[in-house]
């Protein structure tokens, strides 16, 4: 397929929505864990791509990043543009021949490519102790550092909290090198005792954190919304869940092969400082602030991801209610992907509305992507509907000039 090709199927589908497209679903699976059933995905779907491949527990939202999953096609995880005449072409192409104009000129000068994602993560029970490698480690192998987010949508958080709502994060204040490494050295014992020095935190529907890189954390089973670096790389440190063995492969998939079994090399992987920091929830925990609107105007924005991760404005969040019979124009700074999670309504001319059942490969009309040129202009959304019109929409690195602090939520 030619890059002209691309170009003119790209230019009509941006002006046919006025700088807005339209997403199909991206489903990604996980080998090694077992799905929370939370994604709306019907039940029988969950398996599409075969045992061998695991379930499916991840929507992976405006991705322009591959899923690092052995034996995955190359455009798994990559969001698909989607147009009323049938076309369909990746957001990844669609970004590339019109660069400045879908994510604004300062993003494109600067990495030449959309370089975050968020996805929806619903996982049956906890899963393992893990980290990602940050941009210097990552380097080695020709990857990205990733850092991360989290917000627990009501929405999809209703059902029940599933097997484990708490998330292990960071390490116990005075937890010392020699401790991991005796973990590491213990990983075909059974279960290794690395949560022994980690401590576990109650996860709340409407609340979020943000997770640098380097920092072990053990996410619980709440589904999570997580806006986060685009990149799919990680090590997990805990050698058995819920009596599942970790292979050693986990830990090291993203390492140099000559520090696989060098486990010095492994544990000075983490971030010391960040892990044992005393003030770990302080630092990190995060509640929604008001951006725009109230009580008594039809609509409310809010910030539910904010703050710097290492003094770096990485990627923030928006949540967007708009009540029925009211509509509202939104301006932002910066591109944003967009995921409904309740009720209907218009986003600027395209109808959209929160399924409550997707088979695989049914395209529904829930996701889509502004673009900067179409933000900057200011976007209506509208309420068609008889219930709260509900969305998450997440914003690319240094964007905004108003992004408050972690601590934010204490003064409002």
């Amino acid at each position: 397929m030619s890059d002209q090709n691309i170009e003119s199927r790209a230019r009509k589908a941006l002006d046919d929505g006025e700088g807005i497209l339209r997403l199909a679903p991206t489903w990604v699976p996980r080998s090694f864990l077992m799905p929370g059933g939370r994604l709306k995905l019907a039940r029988q779907d969950l398996y599409a791509l075969g045992t061998h491949r695991g379930g499916i527990d991840e929507r992976w939202f405006s991705s322009t990043t591959p899923a690092a999953n052995e034996g995955a096609p190359p455009d798994e995880g990559l969001s698909y543009v989607v147009t009323d005449g049938g076309d369909r072409f990746t957001l990844r192409d669609a970004i590339a021949s019109h660069g400045a104009e879908t994510i604004g000129k300062d993003l494109w000068d600067t990495y030449k490519k959309w370089p975050v994602y968020s996805k929806f993560f619903d996982n049956l029970g906890p899963i393992p102790h893990h980290m990602h490698q940050n941009a210097e480690q990552a380097k080695k192998l020709g990857l990205e550092g990733k850092p991360e987010s989290y917000y627990f949508p009501p929405q999809h958080n209703w059902t029940g909290t599933n097997n484990f709502p708490y998330t292990f994060m960071g390490l116990e204040p005075g937890t010392m090198k020699a401790d991991i490494r005796r973990c590491l050295e213990r990983w075909n014992e059974g279960d290794n005792g690395i949560l022994d020095y980690s401590k576990a935190y109650r996860l709340k529907p409407g609340t979020g954190w943000l997770m640098p890189s380097c920092v072990l954390h053990a996410p619980g089973s709440l589904c999570t919304y997580e806006p986060q670096w685009g990149s799919d790389v990680f090590g997990m440190y805990q050698s058995m869940v819920e009596g599942r063995r970790v292979p050693w492969e986990l830990l090291v998939k993203d390492v140099p092969p000559e520090y696989h079994q060098d486990l010095d090399y492994l544990v000075d992987q983490l971030d010391w400082e960040q892990n044992v920091d005393e003030h770990f929830k302080d630092n990190h925990y995060l509640e929604p602030v008001v951006r725009s609107g109230g009580e008594g105007r039809g609509y409310v924005d809010k910030w539910v991801v904010y703050g710097t991760i290492g003094g770096e404005q990485v990627f923030s969040a928006c949540e967007l209610t708009v009540l029925p019979g009211y509509s509202t124009k939104i301006t932002d700074p910066g591109a944003s992907g967009l995921i409904v999670t309740q009720g209907s309504g218009t986003i600027g001319t395209l109808d959209v509305d929160s399924p409550v059942y997707i088979r695989y490969g049914e395209v529904t009309k829930d996701e889509v992507f502004i673009t900067a040129k179409a933000a900057s202009g200011g976007v209506t959304f509208t309420n068609t509907g008889s219930e709260p019109f509900v969305s998450l929409r997440y914003f690319g690195p240094n964007v905004h000039k108003d992004l408050p602090k972690v601590g934010a939520h204490k003064a409002s």
